[in-house]
């Protein structure tokens, strides 16, 4: 094995975690900055931008199953120095998601303004949603390639890459925003249209140059023409092994996440607008255990990969102490400069209290939400995608709904009953994650061939 690739498999947490951070923190700076900027047009729109991104959330997870296999795979093989191997994952990632990308956006643009009523989105606030859905969803194909070349780049330990493309996305995102919601020099004011036009338009350049990172860092390493020759029976098999328990986790999450905005929706157009800007400030608490628990998969990836499984068990652990101490101590600032941060959004009082009350909350939810951002991304990275999948649906829509439902809805609680379905699903999800992980099974589940392995290395 090269120096190389001993350096990708040790290389600290922190080396692979800030870029990842700095890129999820500057893609929720994109929407937010949709929010705040509209906030200044409308709290209409706000709403109806709001709406429209939960069910393009759904989109994104479905994108998201062949990326998370990508990264897993990829990780593995390089860890056990399977560097041929782990091209034809790239190549065949990227090739399979852009078909599912161009399907996905195609059905998205038509059948998008259904789901839309059938969620029961107030009438004032259908027309700029359909028109954001339809503009940001039909160029949707594009996210699903920047998310598998973005999964490839990080797997071979080039983050910082991927992190230079979202500033540059995230510059132009701003710029067009300025330039549609406020119109100076004479440029026509187009608010929910002009931000769908800015991020479609700022993805689509980011997607060019990727393109050509992927193939300046990777060159000699995809080889497209095998696709010519063979099906990749096998690679497909393996992605889909991974990614569509994995899709199946996270769209359950997105799933639940749409019926309990349904539930919101007749709260009020208030209530979903508190929401809106109360999750926008939970967001920034909740990257630093996205961050970790990306960076620690793709650790877990190279040291599983390599049979290094008492190291990947305690970076496991220690990493997970780190999210939760870290997670705690940011919803903790965040409640305390509660007032200010949303008053950035709204000078509705209401909407001040109420969302300073969830945030109150939300000190509780993130150590619960730390667990399972951190140990599921591990039982992933090592092979174990099934249980966090079957737990997830069990928990998703067994605890968190129909708590949600009872005491927001049937108890009159609003919002806050909502949080506390939110609470009680994340604790019980990530209590029994670790459980899971102590337990070992992960430990024969690699999918990485030992006797190959072992003539490579």
């Amino acid at each position: 094995m090269s120096n190389k690739e001993k350096t990708a498999r040790n290389a600290t947490l922190f080396a692979l975690t800030w870029p990842i951070f700095i890129e999820i923190l500057l893609h929720m700076l994109m929407g937010n900055a949709d929010t705040l900027m509209l906030s200044q047009y409308s709290d209409d729109a706000v709403a109806a931008v709001g709406v429209s991104n939960q069910l393009l959330m759904v989109i994104i997870v479905m994108f998201g199953f062949i990326a998370t296999g990508t990264s897993v795979l990829v990780a593995q093989h390089l860890g056990a120095d399977q560097k041929e191997d782990a091209g034809k994952i790239a190549v065949v990632s990227i090739i399979a998601n852009l078909l599912f990308g161009v399907l996905l956006s195609i059905a998205l643009f038509f059948i998008g303004p259904s789901l839309l009523l059938i969620m029961g989105l107030p009438e004032e606030l259908l027309r700029e949603a359909t028109l954001y859905l339809q503009i940001v969803g039909g160029f949707s194909f594009i996210q699903s390639i920047l998310m598998t070349i973005g999964a490839v780049l990080r797997s071979h330990r080039f983050t910082k890459d991927v992190m230079y493309i979202t500033i540059g996305m995230n510059i132009l995102n701003v710029i067009g925003n300025y330039l549609f919601i406020f119109g100076p020099f004479g440029i026509p004011v187009l608010g929910v249209t002009g931000v769908a036009i800015a991020t479609t338009i700022s993805r689509t350049l980011g997607l060019f140059v990727i393109i050509v990172v992927l193939l300046y860092r990777l060159k000699g390493q995809l080889p497209f023409t095998f696709i010519h020759h063979t099906f990749p029976k096998y690679e497909l098999k393996n992605l889909l092994k991974i990614g569509i328990p994995s899709a199946g986790e996270h769209l359950s999450y997105n799933g639940s996440q749409l019926v309990i905005t349904f539930f919101i929706v007749m709260m009020g157009t208030e209530a979903l607008t508190t929401k809106v800007y109360t999750q926008n400030i939970m967001m920034f608490v909740l990257l630093f255990a996205i961050a970790i628990g990306q960076g620690t998969q793709i650790i877990i990836g190279h040291q599983v990969g390599a049979r290094e499984l008492d190291q990947a068990y305690k970076r496991c652990i220690r990493s997970l102490k780190i999210a939760i101490f870290v997670s705690t101590s940011m919803a903790i600032v965040g409640y305390l400069f509660s007032r200010p941060l949303l008053s950035i959004f709204t000078d509705n009082e209401q909407i001040i209290v109420a969302g300073s009350i969830l945030l109150l909350l939300t000190i509780i939810l993130e150590p619960g939400r730390a667990f399972n951002l951190v140990v599921i991304n591990c039982l992933r990275a090592a092979g174990d995608v099934k249980f966090p999948v079957y737990l997830g649906i069990l928990s998703m829509w067994g605890v968190s709904i129909p708590v949600a439902y009872f005491f927001g809805v049937h108890l009159g609680l609003g919002l806050i009953g909502v949080w506390i379905g939110f609470i009680a699903d994340e604790w019980l999800r990530g209590v029994l994650m670790l459980w899971r992980w102590r337990q070992g099974q992960w430990r024969e589940m690699s999918f990485v061939d030992p006797d190959k392995r072992s003539k490579s290395m």
